[in-house]
C-alpha cells in the first residue's frame, strides 16, 4: 500500500482511496502536470477540505503523496537524492491552495529547501462537477508556476572573514512565480528545456565560485547563551573559524543565534534548524560545525531535517590532532581520542546497523552489528590505554635519567598559536615547524639550552620542552588520550608560559591556560609569564599587560626581541625551582 504522508486525521477511508491512486498516475515526462492530474488532485482536496501536495520525479510517476502544505509535506533532507549547488533533486511539487493567493513564502521556502524542479500551486474554487466518465473538473481556479533561480551576486566567502558579514549581506534564495495560469497554459510548460536552462545557470553559477572541490564548504553555527558576554561569544566564533580553516575546510557563513537555553534536542530551535538547512542549500555548504559539544542524539537529530553532515567543535580539533600526528606516540593518542569520542556516538547510526545476516560465522545470539561494533571498538581502546600506559613508563624512565643526570627541565606552555615552537627555535636553534596556525606542531620537541646559572653566572645546561597548544575547554577525550604528552609538563622543574599578546582575547587564553594545569593530577612547578608578538601588540594592551603581569617577560620569538633577558629570567626560574625542589 502506498504511503500517504502529514494530517490524516478525520479522512474517510474512501478519501484515502483516492489519495492512494494517485500513485498509479503517470505524467508525460516533459510536462510539469496535466489538466487531468490537477483536477484530480484538487477536486481530492475539496473534499477533503485540506491542501494536498504530490511530488512526482523526471519519469513522471508520483513518489509522494502528503496531506497538508508544501512545508508540512515536504520531503525529509536525507531521503532526497543526492544533489549538489549545481543540480536540482529532480522532483517537483503539485499543490492545491484553498485561498485564492499566490504561493506564500513557507512554500517556497520548501521548495528551496528540497530543491524542486518546480513548485506548482493550484488555487482551488471549492466547488466543481465529475464529467461524464468520471473525471474530475472546475475544482481549480488558477495556478502559479515558481521554480528556483540562481544568484548571479552570490560569492565564497572565505574565513575568517565570513565572521564579518553582516546577515543582512547574505541573500537569500531567489525564485521565480509566474503570473496567474489556467490548466490549458500550465499543461503547456516543457518541464525538460525548464530544467535543462536552469541546471546550465546552477552549473555556470557553481563554477563561478571556484569552490575548491578537495575542501569541505562549512557552514559554523554559534549559540550565546546567558553563561558568556558578546564579547566570549564572538572570540569563540572567530577562534572556531581559525579551527575549521586550519582543518582544511572554507568557512562560507556564520549563524548566530541567542537563546535563554540550548535546546535539548537540535541545540537552536526550529525556525533556526530551517534557517539552518536553507542557507545551507543556498550556499551548496556540504558540512555544518557547531561552536559546541553535540550529544549523539543532537546530530542525529540535525543531521535528519538539514540532511548534510553536523559535527561539533571538539570533532574539529580531533580532525586537526589527526593530520598534525608525526609519531608514533602522537598518532596513537589520537586514535585513543578519537575512539574515546566515538564510542557514545555509536547509537542511532541509521540503517547500517541493522541486524547481521544469517550467514556462515554469522548465526548465534543474534548480536547486532552496533554492539559488534561497539564491543571491537572498546576492545581497541583497552589496547590503546595499555600501550599510552606503556608510553608513560617509559618517558618516566627517560625523566629520572635525566633527573639523575641532575639536569633541570623547563615545560614550555601555552594557549594554541603563541609562539611556542618559535620561541624554541629561537632560543635553540631548533628546526620545529611552525606556522601561523591552530595546533601547528603536536608532539612534544625536548632541545637543550645553554643559560648562565642564577648564582655564579657559569654556563648550565637545561632542557627545554615544547608541549601540546592549549585551548578553550580542551576536550576531555584529548586531555585522557594525552595524559602521557601533558605529563611533560607535570614533571618538569618550571614552566614558562607564552601568552600571544596580539591576540584580542590574551585573558582569556590566560584563563585557560590555568584552568587546565589546575586540571592536572601533579601540580606543576613554578612558572614564569612569557609575553610573545609584543611587535605586534598596541601601547594601550602592553600598558595593561605590564600593569596586571609587573613580573612578566615581554618578547618578540620571530624578532629576537628580548630573549636575552628572557635568559637571565630562566636562571632565575630555575635556581628557584631547584632550591625549592
Amino acid at each position: 500500500m502506498e504511503t500517504i504522508f502529514g494530517n490524516l486525521q478525520g479522512l474517510k477511508s474512501s478519501q484515502l482511496k483516492q489519495l492512494q491512486r494517485l500513485y498509479h498516475q503517470r505524467i508525460p515526462g516533459d510536462r510539469i502536470t496535466t489538466p487531468d492530474f490537477s483536477q484530480r488532485l484538487a477536486a481530492i482536496s475539496t473534499e477533503v477540505n485540506q491542501p494536498v501536495c504530490a511530488y512526482i520525479n523526471r519519469r513522471g510517476q508520483v513518489i509522494r503523496v502528503g496531506v497538508g502544505t508544501p512545508r508540512q509535506t515536504q520531503i525529509p533532507p536525507l531521503e532526497l537524492p543526492r544533489y549538489g549547488a549545481e543540480r536540482l533533486s529532480g522532483i517537483r511539487c503539485i499543490a492545491t491552495h484553498l485561498k485564492p493567493e499566490p504561493p506564500n513564502e513557507s512554500a517556497l521556502t520548501a521548495m528551496a529547501l528540497q530543491r524542486l524542479d518546480a513548485l506548482v500551486v493550484l488555487n482551488i474554487t471549492g466547488t466543481g462537477f465529475t464529467r461524464r466518465g468520471g473525471g474530475a473538473t472546475g475544482y481549480v481556479k488558477e495556478a502559479y508556476l515558481a521554480h528556483l533561480i540562481p544568484q548571479e551576486s552570490r560569492t565564497l566567502i572565505t574565513s575568517p572573514a565570513a565572521l564579518k558579514v553582516e546577515q543582512s549581506q547574505i541573500q537569500s534564495p531567489s525564485w521565480n512565480i509566474s503570473p496567474p495560469l489556467d490548466l490549458d497554459d500550465l499543461a503547456e510548460q516543457d518541464l525538460v528545456d525548464l530544467v535543462e536552462n536552469l541546471e546550465a545557470e546552477f552549473q555556470r553559477e557553481f563554477i563561478a565560485q571556484e569552490v575548491d572541490a578537495d575542501h569541505d564548504r562549512v557552514l559554523i553555527v554559534g549559540l550565546m547563551t546567558s553563561e558568556i558576554t558578546p564579547l566570549q561569544f564572538q572570540d569563540t566564533l572567530v577562534e572556531l573559524a581559525r579551527l575549521v580553516d586550519t582543518a582544511g575546510g572554507d568557512v562560507l557563513q556564520t549563524i548566530q543565534q541567542k537563546r535563554s537555553r540550548i535546546h535539548p534536542q537540535t541545540v537552536v530551535g526550529e525556525g533556526k534548524v530551517q534557517e539552518i538547512a536553507l542557507t545551507a542549500q543556498t550556499l551548496g555548504v556540504n558540512l555544518v560545525v557547531f561552536d559546541r559539544d553535540l550529544s549523539p542524539s543532537q546530530v542525529r537529530n540535525l543531521e535528519m531535517q538539514i540532511g548534510i553532515r553536523v559535527v561539533d567543535r571538539t570533532e574539529v580539533i580531533l580532525d586537526i590532532f589527526a593530520q598534525r600526528a608525526q609519531s608514533r606516540a602522537g598518532k596513537l593518542q589520537v586514535e585513543l581520542a578519537q575512539l574515546e569520542y566515538m564510542q557514545p556516538r555509536l547509537a542511532g547510526r541509521g540503517r547500517t546497523m541493522s541486524r547481521l545476516g544469517g550467514g556462515i560465522g554469522t548465526r548465534g545470539p543474534g548480536e547486532t552489528k552496533l554492539e559488534t561494533e561497539r564491543r571491537a571498538i572498546g576492545q581497541r581502546i583497552s589496547r590503546l590505554q595499555k600501550e599510552v600506559t606503556q608510553l608513560q613508563a617509559h618517558r618516566s624512565r627517560l625523566r629520572q635519567r635525566r633527573q639523575h643526570q641532575e639536569v633541570p627541565s623547563v615545560a614550555l606552555v601555552g594557549y594554541t598559536n603563541a609562539g611556542k615552537s618559535t620561541l624554541l627555535n629561537a632560543l635553540t636553534n631548533a628546526e620545529v615547524y611552525t606556522a601561523d596556525q591552530l595546533f601547528a606542531t603536536l608532539d612534544p620537541t625536548t632541545r637543550r639550552l645553554v643559560i648562565p646559572h642564577g648564582q655564579t653566572d657559569e654556563h648550565q645546561e637545561i632542557l627545554i620542552t615544547d608541549t601540546v597548544g592549549f585551548i578553550h575547554e580542551l576536550p576531555a577525550s584529548l586531555m585522557d588520550a594525552f595524559r602521557a604528552t601533558l605529563e611533560e609538563v607535570t614533571e618538569a622543574d618550571a614552566l614558562l608560559h607564552l601568552v600571544d599578546l596580539s591576540h584580542p582575547a590574551w585573558l582569556r587564553h590566560i584563563r585557560s591556560v590555568r584552568e587546565i594545569l589546575a586540571q592536572m593530577p601533579i601540580t606543576p612547578g613554578p612558572a614564569l609569564v612569557i609575553f610573545n608578538k609584543i611587535d605586534q601588540a598596541n601601547s594601550e594592551t602592553l600598558a595593561l599587560a605590564r600593569e596586571e603581569f609587573p613580573l612578566a617577560v615581554f618578547i618578540s620569538a620571530s624578532q629576537r626581541l628580548g630573549l636575552e633577558t628572557l635568559r637571565q629570567r630562566l636562571a632565575q626560574l630555575i635556581q628557584y625551582a631547584v632550591d625549592c625542589g
